[in-house]
């Protein structure tokens, strides 16, 4: 695998891309329990066909991308090949020296963000600090562990060492990373609406918000058509008070995520299992709302 992958890193972002859009429709129809669930979720949120049909092609341009996001760019600036829109207010946000999170669903492009910010913003004595889980395959972890040794960002790993690891970066003002739309393990999130299902949502981002005092903000990298590279948009995020409740914060949260998608449905990753049971979570306990 990691043969593939830096043999693929020399290819042109287009034509990953377009390798990418036809990987994304054999997928989709070769699997009927992904079709289901896409489609589902999609009528959930009350997104027209239309809108959202686009993000199978997108999914497996997301996955193309991957060796020219990991491998070509360690060792070259994005160049031309990156946008800002918002970017001031990640440079008004570390300015207080407060910490900041930074908050992204599986919308557009999402490896994109923590590279650009690393690339413009931090430091690699002031990393962005972004929580992972290390992938099963062990070719396949050598190279997303050497994608993220670059200048100005670090990993944390999902486990209460990596949470320990972010509360002591933010609070010595550094910026810190998360997909919130990640279903947590069991104990680590609660249920609450997401497009009007309930969803266990993680209370990680708000919790670190909520004990360190940190600014918060949305993040999406847009990806563009015809392999011309990305748009990293920041927006303000909703404010999260100290003692707002788990499911307070987390609701709030989740609005948050669904107006980013309702910005681009075309590149949501709606194959995502995003209503699965936890691990481990008793059946029982879970609302009466199946997953697709």
């Amino acid at each position: 695998m990691g043969l593939v992958f830096r043999c693929l890193s020399w290819f042109p972002l287009s034509l990953l891309h377009a390798l990418g859009a036809a990987l994304g429709w054999i997928v989709y129809l070769a699997s009927r329990t992904y079709r289901r669930r896409f489609r589902a979720q999609v009528a959930q949120a009350g997104i027209a066909w239309a809108d959202a049909r686009p993000a199978v092609a997108a999914a497996g341009r997301m996955a193309a991308e991957l060796p020219w996001l990991w491998i070509a760019t360690r060792h070259r600036p994005l160049g031309d090949k990156l946008r800002w829109e918002g970017g001031e207010l990640i440079a008004a946000a570390l300015a207080e020296k407060r910490g900041l999170v930074v908050l992204t669903p599986h919308l557009g492009c999402f490896e994109i963000c923590a590279q650009a910010i690393a690339e413009r913003f931090t430091t690699p004595e002031a990393p962005i600090t972004v929580l992972y889980r290390p992938a099963r395959q062990a070719s396949l972890r050598d190279v997303m562990a050497g994608s993220r040794e670059r200048p100005g960002l670090a990993t944390a790993p999902a486990s209460l060492a990596g949470v320990r690891q972010m509360i002591r970066g933010l609070r010595k003002g550094e910026v810190i990373g998360l997909l919130p739309d990640q279903v947590p393990p069991e104990g680590l999130g609660v249920w609450v609406p997401l497009f009007g299902r309930p969803a266990y949502t993680m209370t990680l981002a708000a919790r670190l918000v909520q004990q360190t005092g940190a600014e918060l903000l949305l993040i999406w990298g847009e990806r563009l058509p015809g392999g011309q590279g990305f748009v990293v948009h920041v927006l303000p995020a909703p404010e999260i008070a100290r003692d707002a409740s788990n499911e307070a914060a987390a609701t709030a949260i989740n609005a948050a995520m669904e107006s980013l998608i309702r910005r681009a449905p075309g590149q949501y990753l709606w194959g995502y299992h995003r209503y699965k049971q936890p691990r481990g979570l008793d059946i029982g306990a879970a609302p009466d709302n199946p997953a697709p």
